[in-house]
């Protein structure tokens, strides 16, 4: 605040407490000031919710004190601390390996949120509501949130997962939506090579790329099983 907003600020706290007002031209001129010197850095008002005279009324309305500079400092302080708090730094526009470019955006960036020029950049927040109908489309469309090129790519760096996509396409039925009774694999896990140790215990080593046959004939029972129970429903 310049000193003409000081002026108008203290002329709208004397309205509101009249303790506050000075009838002396001198003792005005001090006061005005000395609340120059420790509200300098501090603006009137702000396009994000920051307003000095709200500050002083609400002093005003809680306290049986005078309103002195602190008590319009410490709102703003508070003010500038919780937007910082809910700011995240986006990335700069800048060229990364420009680094006193790439510092000096995010600066002037937490200077403006900070300042009540500019909002915070927060996260989009997690909740539980609906799924956009466009994404649900789409993910219809292709079956899957990982493009088919991408899978193709990955294939031979999973290829137990690739093993069942494949099945599946096949109209084979999914041998991992069973749980396996040899290997003890839980659903959704492969199965393992299962060995049996010296001491007659067994032990489950490396991953298998292929699901035990016993996996595939309690997962073929179920399929059976499923489409029996849909075909009357359907007559």
């Amino acid at each position: 605040m310049d000193r003409r907003e000081i002026a108008a600020l203290l002329a709208y706290i004397g309205r509101l407490d009249p303790r506050t007002t000075r009838t002396d031209q001198a003792e005005a001129r001090d006061q005005i000031a000395t609340w120059h010197e420790l509200l300098g850095d501090v603006p009137m008002t702000t396009p994000h919710g920051w307003d000095a005279r709200a500050a002083a009324r609400q002093h005003i309305r809680v306290s049986p004190y005078q309103v002195l500079p602190a008590d319009i400092a410490r709102p703003w302080e508070s003010y500038r601390r919780d937007r910082l708090v809910r700011h995240t730094d986006p990335t700069p526009s800048a060229d990364p390996d420009d680094q006193a470019a790439w510092t000096a955006e995010l600066v002037a960036t937490r200077r403006a949120v900070a300042a009540g020029s500019a909002q915070p950049a927060q996260y989009r927040a997690i909740t539980s509501g609906r799924t956009d109908p466009e994404l649900e489309a789409r993910l219809e469309a292709i079956g899957s949130c990982i493009p088919r090129e991408v899978r193709v790519a990955l294939a031979p760096y999973r290829p137990a997962r690739a093993a069942r996509e494949a099945a599946v396409a096949q109209g084979q039925p999914d041998a991992l939506c069973v749980r396996c009774e040899w290997c003890q694999a839980q659903i959704g896990e492969p199965c393992r090579r299962r060995r049996v140790a010296p001491d007659g215990g067994a032990r489950g080593t490396a991953p298998r790329v292929t699901p035990h046959p016993g996996r595939l004939d309690l997962a073929a029972a179920r399929q059976a099983q499923e489409t029996e129970q849909v075909q009357p429903a359907l007559a």
